[in-house]
């Protein structure tokens, strides 16, 4: 039996803002920005490489609800990830070395979902 996770709903106060951060800054590619009526807006984005997507709108999730912590992205090369979304103006952690090869950096949205990039070398 498969199971696949490929849609996060993510809290979005200001979705415009969030489209703008996720395409402009982080580098997601925008699936589709619909609005399918009632008020409804749905806007699908995909981080580069990816098989799994997020979703932020208007009658998605709870524009109040608690940010969602801990979403990680896995990079081949972090250092490289990390100078490319401080030169789009993301604030991106210090890489912590967790031993092992493991190693990470953290941002979080405009919104306070939070992020961890992760490489793992063996």
């Amino acid at each position: 039996m498969d199971m696949r996770l490929e849609l996060v709903p993510l809290p979005s106060t200001d979705v415009d803002r969030s489209k703008a951060f996720y395409i402009d800054q982080v580098g997601f590619k925008l699936d589709h920005d619909i609005e399918p009526g009632n008020g409804m807006r749905v806007v699908q984005l995909t981080p580069p490489g990816s098989a799994c997507s997020i979703v932020v709108g208007v009658g998605i999730s709870d524009p109040t609800a608690a940010p969602v912590h801990g979403l990680h992205l896995v990079v081949d090369d972090l250092d490289t990830v990390r100078r490319t979304l401080l030169g789009t103006g993301v604030e991106v952690s210090e890489v912590s070395d967790m031993g092992g090869g493991v190693r990470y950096a953290y941002f979080s949205d405009p919104d306070g979902n939070s992020w961890a990039l992760q490489q793992i070398s063996r």
